[in-house]
């Protein structure tokens, strides 16, 4: 569900194409006006602009945006320029790259996607950089982190939300056998139902780990795994229950204590603003007591602040 407020004005892609030449023109950019067309076009729309900047000027707009503007800003807008399958590549091949490697990053994209969604970005990673995304993570990731992450991108998981109830206690029994029932942990028998189950028969297996050992599933992962392999085992098992609660935590962090994490900030406000953003949305508020606006208000400034703001949408 987008939180996207689209112009009200219909303008058409020609007519933004000819507003943000003229933005660039001159003396300085007019950031105010590109941050006002861009904020509030979609995905399609955006596409579109670009082509007809390229038809029209022969320029490239993506080129032109990264000359005219300048730090978390043109980060962000940069990104907004994607689609999102193109959008998810990137993120995770540069999480993935020596010089800018953010494994925590490229966990929570690929954790965090339905099979679907994952098939895609594969395609585009692999036509865009030249080697599978299974390429990168057996060089960058480690141990059972990698292994999770190798099954988790080549397993098809069922996508719909019918249950097999008997499947589900099964798996909850070796999920407790293989953790809290025995010393030390067999590691492959979490790695296989974390990257086989889908995510309507994982959240059963949860609810049904709870009735059955009277704690939680995501209490056993953090007691029983560490670093990495656990950031990837809790995203995937979050996501299952609740995605949208599972991003508002992550936001929330990345605007807690001193300072911002900025790249969390922008990768997850601008990768879910066209998914469930209403939804991270209530959810900030149910679990903060504060809304997601409001908080980005006051760790932000600037066009920058005005950006994201934007993304958002209005301030329930």
């Amino acid at each position: 569900m987008s939180t996207l407020i689209l112009s009200p004005v219909a303008t058409s892609p020609r007519d933004d194409a000819i507003a943000l030449y003229r933005a660039f023109k001159g003396f300085g950019c007019d950031t105010a006006a590109v941050v006002n067309i861009l904020a509030h076009r979609d995905a399609t729309q955006r596409a579109l602009i670009q082509q007809e900047y390229r038809t029209m000027y022969s320029d490239d707009l993506f080129k032109r945006l990264s000359k005219e503007l300048t730090g978390k800003l043109e980060t962000a807008v940069l990104l907004w320029m994607h689609d999102p399958a193109g959008r998810d590549a990137l993120i995770v091949w540069q999480a993935l790259r020596v010089e800018t490697k953010n494994l925590e990053a490229a966990t929570e994209v690929i954790c965090s996607r339905t099979p679907s969604q994952i098939q895609h970005v594969k395609q585009i990673y692999h036509s865009k950089f030249g080697v599978p995304l299974e390429h990168d993570i057996e060089i960058c990731a480690s141990g059972d982190h990698k292994k999770l992450l190798l099954a988790y991108v080549r397993t098809l998981r069922y996508e719909g939300l019918e249950v097999d109830r008997e499947i589900t206690q099964k798996d909850a029994k070796a999920l407790y056998k293989a953790g809290e029932k025995k010393l030390g942990t067999d590691e492959k028998t979490f790695i296989r139902m974390f990257s086989e189950r889908s995510r309507a028969q994982l959240a059963a297996i949860s609810s049904a780990y709870h009735d059955m050992y009277g704690s939680s599933l995501k209490k056993a992962v953090k007691g029983e795994t560490s670093g990495l392999f656990e950031y990837a085992l809790l995203t995937i098992l979050r996501c299952s229950e609740n995605p949208a609660k599972y991003f508002a935590k992550v936001l929330r962090k990345s605007m807690k204590g001193l300072g911002t994490n900025d790249t969390t900030l922008v990768r997850v406000i601008v990768t879910r603003t066209e998914i469930d953003m209403q939804y991270i949305k209530v959810e900030y508020l149910k679990k903060y007591k504060k809304t997601l606006n409001d908080a980005v208000h006051s760790e932000t400034s600037g066009h920058y602040r005005t950006f994201l703001l934007s993304l958002l949408g209005p301030n329930h």
